[in-house]
């Protein structure tokens, strides 16, 4: 069954389908997020310094920007399941190419089309929302969502295991191996779904920018989202940093369990789509700020001494993280169907830019001052973020 016959009929898309969507969001989504804790081994192979280091996490981060922008709203175009098959199968190219490139600037090249490439995992999500009736919308997105933060949350720990145990290629050659998987279980479960269009992909292209001007709902969420993401980035990149170096010094086993502690955080996805399904919207994202700055106050009290800690701020960010992005998905899913796929790449791409700027100040926070200039770095996204919510309320209420 297509799914446009899904949307005609309001039905229910089923579990197993649901199942292998957030299945594939989450393996797919994790190649974006290994290299954040292997920044260290990485940049010693191919003599980069720790300044410098927070570029390759950005370049595969600047590469997922660019797929949002000019792949992933082919999903409003052309046959998604063929569409998704195919970057699948580009994945695990890059992959492939990352495990064994000689040099430098040929494992950029394959960060950067890795990047690009993940954003399969954001022509997945619109399906589900597409397979999904209204009422449901926010239970089944939150659900594939929680697979796709799974992913997220259980990248860095599963790569430095990995890593200890392998070397960091041999965490890409695993990828690439668990991505086979991901195309031969899409082949079988991934329906198809041919959209309705009058455009060619120049139009589409052009129409982003006139959706972006004309609609205020992912002006804002993506607004929120960008700096919130900022603040998720920078954590995840410059903590490992930290925890490496005295008076920590964790082993590759100890790093993974904390990074581990992070995935608790996935587990608010499906709570979070049922309450922004109910109406609350706006009390998650309060929520969501405060939880992402109490997070970055954690690292100010206790980044120098406290692994403890560290591990409760990295529970509270990764959960205010969830929920805030939970609310805004939930907000675009519910305009035109027929822009659903370029609404999530401009959500998406543009709050990854945040993502990018976190991650390309982490390398500098943690060689100016550690885990203070981190927490004081951290703490200006979601301060923006109050600010610009508060604004929202305001003009509301004028």
């Amino acid at each position: 069954m297509s799914v446009s016959a899904h949307d005609e009929a309001g039905e229910d898309p089923g579990f197993w389908i649901v199942l292998s969507l957030a299945i594939a969001c989450g393996v797919t989504v994790a190649n974006i997020y290994y290299a954040q804790p292997l920044i260290g081994p990485i940049s010693e192979t191919f003599h980069l310094d720790v300044a410098a280091s927070g570029l390759i996490v950005t370049i595969i981060q600047l590469g997922y920007v660019l797929g949002l922008i000019f792949l992933a709203p082919l999903g409003d175009l052309v046959e998604n399941r063929m569409l998704i098959l195919t970057t699948v199968g580009a994945v695990i190219v890059s992959l492939a190419i990352s495990s064994f490139a000689p040099n430098v600037s040929l494992f950029i090249a394959a960060s950067l089309l890795l990047g690009l490439t993940a954003t399969a995992t954001q022509m997945l999500i619109p399906i589900a929302a597409h397979l999904t009736p209204e009422n449901k919308r926010g239970q089944v997105v939150g659900t594939v969502m929680s697979g796709l933060l799974f992913g997220i949350l259980l990248a860095r720990p599963v790569s430095t295991l990995i890593a200890g145990a392998f070397g960091w290629r041999g965490v890409y050659v695993l990828s690439a191996v668990a991505m086979i998987g991901v195309f031969t279980m899409l082949s079988f479960t991934l329906p198809r779904r041919k959209p309705q269009h009058a455009m060619n992909y120049a139009g589409l292209i052009r129409s982003l920018w006139d959706i972006l001007l004309t609609t205020p709902p992912l002006q804002r969420r993506t607004a929120y989202h960008a700096m919130i993401f900022g603040a998720f980035s920078l954590f995840w990149t410059a903590i490992p940093l930290i925890l490496q170096q005295p008076p920590f010094s964790l082993s590759h086993v100890a790093l993974s369990l904390f990074l581990l502690s992070g995935a608790a955080g996935a587990f608010v996805a499906p709570i979070a789509g049922r309450l922004a399904d109910k109406g609350y919207g706006d009390a998650l994202t309060f929520g969501a700020i405060f939880m992402v700055a109490a997070g970055f106050v954690l690292v100010w009290i206790g980044g120098g001494s406290s692994l403890w800690l560290l591990v409760l701020a990295g529970i509270i960010l990764d959960a205010g993280v969830q929920m805030n992005m939970l609310v805004g998905q939930r907000t675009i899913y519910s305009l035109a169907a027929h822009i659903r796929s370029r609404v999530n790449a401009l959500y998406l791409g543009l709050f990854f830019v945040g993502g990018a700027i976190g991650s390309a100040l982490s390398g500098f926070a943690v060689s100016h001052g550690g885990h203070v200039s981190v927490a004081l770095v951290g703490l200006c996204f979601p301060a923006i973020t109050l600010i610009l919510f508060g604004l929202e309320l305001f003009r509301r209420k004028s």
